[in-house]
């Protein structure tokens, strides 16, 4: 029974009760605020409504689950328009309205996948035209950009603004995966041992099924996901455990030249800076320096920060994809406490497996 429950009970997979409320009135606000503009800027529309039902559907797909495949602006802008006109054109060359609506909707799903556009609310929108098409109110190809574009293209732009103020990725944009800085046809050392690209193509063919999810997202989430299985069966393994804790830094007003020499007597390839109250500042590395004379200030480049108590092998993939080559371990007030490196997470490693 509580299987049976749980089916029919939908789920937002990673969203919080702050992302729905979030959802709720970005809604709100979205879809009032293009009634309002289409209002304002359109007041010749006449019989023609100044904001179409499917809109508030995509405004769901837009706010609730702004990095879904399905919610992207071409998705709503061209998915949107493109089913307008294929059912303008269906009402108009199908004289039967019942055989018209299911020839449009279907027709659209064909048009909208083949573009690339694929969006749940065009087929409300390919319905609603043929309606419309064969109904009092006539409508012709204008009507896919008026009110069916126009609304699209405002509610897009109101919940790209949005976003930027909830901090969601929108229009959303897959992390890059990682690759091997030093042009070589090798795999990057996270992805040989476990799951690459092909792995994930190879299970999404055998399961025959379309999953709402950009697909490289979906090859990043079960990296992640193998990492934290990794961690869980490995054992708690924090920063503060295994990092150096006598670390050499230097001040962000010595010189360049000063840091050279710093690096070459303590045989250091990078170097935290802090500021004159010992705060951490940034990080410089040898290829920095190089050039002529200045202040450490100047070449200055910010560092990978983390709190003693995180946990270790939550940087993995960043210490393996070229970029950092350590973690900067601070405390509440950003105070220079530890380093973590590559080596540090190696031997680390290397001794749990041994014991």
């Amino acid at each position: 029974m509580a299987q049976g429950k749980r089916q029919w009970a939908p789920a937002l997979a990673g969203a919080t009760a702050l992302d729905r409320v979030f959802a709720g009135l970005g809604a709100l606000l979205g879809i009032g605020l293009t009634g309002y503009i289409s209002s304002r800027a359109f007041p010749e529309a006449g019989m023609t409504p100044l904001i179409v039902a499917p809109i508030g559907a995509s405004s769901v797909l837009l706010f609730a689950v702004p990095s879904s495949p399905l919610a992207q602006p071409w998705s709503i802008i061209g998915g949107n328009v493109l089913s307008g006109l294929v059912g303008i054109a269906v009402g108009q060359s199908v004289g039967d309205p019942i055989l018209a609506t299911g020839a449009a909707v279907g027709l659209a799903i064909v048009v909208m996948s083949l573009t690339r556009c694929l969006h749940p609310p065009g087929g409300a929108v390919a319905l609603m035209t043929v309606m419309a098409t064969h109904g009092s109110h006539g409508a012709n190809f204008l009507y896919a950009f008026n009110p069916v574009g126009a609304n699209s293209l405002i509610l897009v732009v109101l919940g790209w603004i949005f976003h930027r103020f909830t901090r969601h990725s929108y229009p959303h944009v897959a992390a890059a995966a990682p690759g091997h800085l030093h042009g070589t046809q090798d795999q990057p050392p996270q992805t040989r041992g476990g799951v690459r690209a092909e792995d994930v193509d190879a299970v999404l063919a055998e399961l025959h099924e379309a999953f709402d999810i950009d697909r490289d997202d979906l090859e990043r989430l079960v990296q992640q996901v193998e990492l934290r299985v990794f961690h869980r069966i490995t054992g708690p393994l924090s920063c503060g455990d295994i990092m150096s804790k006598d670390v050499i830094s230097v001040e962000l007003d010595a010189t360049t030249d000063e840091a050279r020499k710093l690096m070459r007597e303590r045989r250091l390839r990078r170097l935290p800076v802090i500021d004159r109250f010992g705060v951490l500042a940034g990080m410089v590395t040898a290829s920095d320096l190089i050039g002529d004379d200045a202040f450490v200030s100047a070449v200055a480049k910010p560092a990978l920060v983390a709190k003693a108590d995180r946990p270790a092998l939550n940087f993995v993939a960043q210490l393996t994809d070229g970029r950092a080559h350590e973690v900067v371990v601070v405390d509440d007030r950003r105070h220079v406490i530890g380093l973590l490196t590559q080596t540090d997470l190696l031997v680390a490693l290397a001794r749990q497996e041994a014991d």
